[in-house]
């Protein structure tokens, strides 16, 4: 259906209205009004019809432009929400259409936007990095979870002042926010030995100079990537340590036949010692193998009394509590050589036999099993490094019990931990996860 336009009412109204004011005086003339009279009250007709006419042009006009002003100030506030319903087959009725089009443009804009932003908060709010955002009055206008967790014990941050809330994090980890440092930092998180990879910039948002805080956890990576560094290290020794003593041993085996041969004892018993040797550092060398090999672990279930009366007559210790109904979920062999590790740590502490425990606990999210002596302990800067390979405080010691252990509990997705005790003596905990459900 053809639009009309608004020009051309006004212009048929007006040209009645004119049509009219002429007509009526030719009409009083011929019954005998004088010209002058007729005019004048054929043009005071004619104007009256004219507004009158004109009235609900008018009227429904400035309806519908408060109409327009109403929707353009709801555009300023930023409700989208509201459409027009003018019915009008004009101009105005066009530009209403195209009014509501363009509403409903912005409305799925703005619900685009919305989820956009749900999902990357969600994103930002899920992620292990920890993010702070700072304005230019140094107040946290920003905080993920992880931040949350690291700086203010899961607190909310949001609108502290960053000066109230450094106070409450370790000296090392404030005075790199303070100075705004970047890169690797390490402090002593209680008995643990952490590093954070911390990184800052700036940036203008809304007309205010803004600061972004990424605080990474880096503690897990290094070690892994420190005890990929000793694993290799390790089996190039080995390798060259093998390469050596396989000839060493035969040429000593050769030997001593020789000597056999002469009747010289003096010579077989050198020959002896090069031999035990020989036996002994390769011994040594498959021990350091077998943790630079540690093979992926078999897991299936495992009943817990099996796994107790398999342990018990290797070493003497207390079992705690009773043991969990729902069977473990591990490598039985790989489980049951980290605890004999612990067991021999726990025995060779000073601690008496009846003073070292074995606890296993378990939960929906996984299996823990602790070892507990009365012994002497360990310091802070021995607990920072006793996980490490080829670190022992024992005169004989190799260093690759615990790291071993530690090896295990990565291999399953667990964790090792090491705490002094109470009245003395030592606790290790070993926790693995269940298996994750598909």
């Amino acid at each position: 259906m053809p639009r009309t336009s608004i020009e051309g009412k006004i212009f048929a109204t007006t040209l009645a209205s004119i049509a009219l004011g002429s007509g009526i005086p030719l009409l009083l003339q011929h019954t005998g009004v004088s010209p002058l009279l007729a005019w004048s009250g054929g043009l005071l007709l004619a104007l009256a019809l004219g507004l009158l006419l004109l009235r609900p042009l008018t009227r429904n006009l400035n309806r519908a432009l408060e109409s327009f002003r109403g929707g353009l100030l709801n555009f300023r506030d930023g409700d989208f929400s509201i459409s027009l319903a003018l019915n009008r087959n004009d101009q105005l009725g066009e530009l209403a259409e195209l009014y509501n089009e363009v509403g409903e443009i912005l409305r799925r804009e703005r619900a685009h936007i919305h989820q956009r932003e749900l999902l990357l908060d969600t994103v930002i709010q899920s992620s292990p990095l920890a993010l702070l955002l700072i304005d230019q009055r140094e107040h946290i206008i920003y905080a993920n979870t992880s931040a949350r967790h690291m700086l203010h014990g899961g607190r909310p941050l949001q609108g502290h002042p960053l000066k109230q809330i450094l106070p409450e994090c370790p000296p090392e980890l404030a005075q790199a926010i303070q100075s705004r440092q970047d890169g690797l930092i390490s402090y002593l998180d209680g008995e643990h030995s952490q590093s954070l990879h911390i990184s800052n910039s700036t940036f203008v948002l809304n007309a205010q100079k803004h600061r972004l805080i990424l605080l990474r956890e880096m503690t897990r990576e290094l070690t892994r990537a420190e005890v990929q560094v000793w694993k290799k290290v390790i089996r190039l020794i080995s390798h060259e340590l093998n390469n050596s003593l396989a000839p060493i041993s035969s040429m000593a085996h050769s030997g001593k036949m020789l000597s056999e041969k002469i009747e010289s004892q003096q010579l077989a018993g050198v020959f002896d010692v090069i031999a035990e040797r020989c036996h002994h550092l390769t011994e040594f060398t498959q021990g350091y193998a077998r943790f630079a090999k540690l093979p992926p672990p078999a897991c299936e279930e495992v009943s817990w009394s099996a796994l107790i009366a398999r342990i018990k007559p290797l070493h003497s210790f207390r079992q705690l509590g009773t043991l969990p109904s729902r069977p473990g979920y591990f490598d039985p062999t790989q489980i049951e050589q980290a605890l004999l590790n612990l067991l021999k740590n726990a025995a060779e502490s000073g601690s008496t036999p009846e003073e070292i425990t074995l606890g296993i606990e378990t939960d929906v999210h996984g299996q823990l099993l602790s070892v507990s002596d009365r012994g002497a302990g360990m310091s802070d800067r021995v607990l920072q490094q006793a996980l490490l390979p080829f670190y022992s405080t024992k005169p004989q010691g190799v260093g690759l019990g615990l790291a071993l252990c530690r090896e295990i509990a990565d291999a399953h997705g667990g964790q090792i931990q090491l705490h002094n005790r109470e009245n003395g003596g030592l606790q290790v905990r070993l926790w693995l996860p269940w298996p994750r459900k598909d």
